[in-house]
């Protein structure tokens, strides 16, 4: 895999505004991406255009004063907060003297910085692989075939195509390797889904406090840090809910504006937790001055891998960060939740979340009236433990007559667990 070493390298950063609102790129997050990586940016050239420049994405002008940047603070690489063809990407390498990364290929070197799991490894060198085969084209000084004659016969094929062929062989390799993946991931789901366990998987904003809550929901210990791209390799944990019981919750990767589409490729088979999830909590920073672009920006992913009609509680986290804004819930005209206001650093607003949850999950919940035989006591403590009692009353056999309120599996399965110990009335 293409790994980065650690380094303070000197970038030279590339923003440049158009006219159209769907190419617009925010210069404030490339910056974060490239304090990311742990490089330094020593420049920042700005510029507006209606449309890129065929040649070098810029304008000649531009491109110029590029390199003069690039000269006065000795920079080692040109970072443009844009996804550049092959072809602009060289120019610009022959016209500065340095190496240039657009924004795709900054995306991947710190997803590649990042993954620790051997899947996630996995997923980040496919992406790298594909999107490196697309930028193989006369990138090579080299390209020309073996000439025939004794001692100098070759295989016939340029250095072009052999590169072709080996990136095409490991990613078929890759593909292989996921393809495992999918499966025991399928399985786990086709597991839960027998069990009727739901699944909340937790999506947002690349550093919109998703590990925070994700760590404060099931007691996890999952690094989270103030950094974009802080988690990458997905995460199962089992929480546990007043009156539904277990769920599984998925920890996902941050979304971004743009995602390379071969990330999300590469991804599939971490993102199919979204797609066949129960409810999906969308986590979003409200303390940032984007939050509407992010919250679309996610929308767009979500609707790219098909998950948009999974049901969706808006989760407005980091509240502590905005002054005068209390935890609460806002519900629709039918009473369910739709947008629960939190703080997963505080834990302020967490009981909200979870009652929005169980009324998100729990449609089913009923009242039923049980009566407890006297050696029913684990069976009693399994309803305390899911805060399912409304009423108790003892009754003349030393025993208990109760009306809960749960889910109708929960209580099937609590009954199955604990036979002979109580009946329904």
């Amino acid at each position: 895999m293409l790994t980065r070493q650690p380094s303070a390298e000197q970038v030279v950063l590339v923003h440049v505004e158009f006219s159209e609102e769907n190419e617009c790129e925010q210069l404030e997050e490339c910056s974060e991406l490239v304090r990311s990586t742990g490089a330094e940016v020593v420049a920042i050239v700005t510029g507006k255009r209606h449309a890129p420049t065929p040649k070098y994405f810029v304008g000649t002008g531009k491109a110029d004063e590029i390199r003069e940047a690039v000269v006065m603070h000795k920079a080692d690489i040109v970072i443009v907060n844009h996804a550049l063809s092959p072809s602009q990407e060289r120019n610009l390498e022959r016209l500065v003297e340095c190496r240039v990364l657009d924004r795709v290929g900054l995306i991947l070197d710190i997803f590649a910085s990042r993954a620790r799991s051997f899947e996630g490894k996995l997923q980040v060198e496919l992406a790298q692989l594909q999107h490196l085969s697309t930028r193989l084209v006369r990138g090579w000084t080299h390209l020309e075939r073996q000439k025939g004659g004794i001692g100098l016969r070759g295989p016939g094929e340029t250095q072009l195509e052999t590169d072709r062929r080996l990136i095409r062989a490991r990613i078929n390799t890759i593909l292989k390797r996921l393809e495992k993946v999918r499966r025991r991931r399928d399985q786990g789901r086709r597991a839960r889904r027998k069990a009727d366990v739901p699944t909340i998987s937790l999506v947002g904003y690349t550093n919109a406090g998703k590990s925070t809550l994700f760590n404060a929901l099931t007691e996890a210990n999952v690094y989270a840090a103030d950094q974009l791209f802080a988690t990458l390799d997905p995460t199962l944990r089992q929480g546990e809910f007043p009156g539904i019981g277990h769920a599984v919750l998925a920890d996902t990767v941050g979304f971004i504006r743009h995602l390379p589409h071969d990330l999300v490729e590469a991804f599939q088979a971490t993102l199919e937790e979204t797609q066949e999830a129960s409810l999906i909590l969308h986590v979003i920073d409200m303390s940032s001055g984007l939050r509407q672009e992010n919250i679309e920006a996610v929308n767009a992913v979500l609707d790219e891998i098909e998950a948009n009609d999974v049901p969706q509680l808006l989760v407005y986290n980091k509240i502590d960060l905005q002054e005068g804004t209390e935890a609460h819930v806002d519900s629709n005209a039918d009473g369910y939740p739709q947008r629960v206001w939190i703080s997963a650093e505080t834990g302020e607003g967490m009981a909200l979340l979870r009652e929005a949850i169980v009324a998100c999950l729990a449609k089913d919940l009923g009242t039923f009236r049980l009566c407890l035989q006297p050696q029913a006591g684990p069976l009693r403590a399994a309803l305390y433990a899911l805060n399912a009692i409304l009423v108790e009353k003892p009754d003349e056999a030393g025993g208990w007559k109760l009306t809960v309120r749960l889910s109708e599996r929960v209580l099937k399965q609590l009954l199955a667990d604990h036979p002979g110990m109580a009946a329904l009335e």
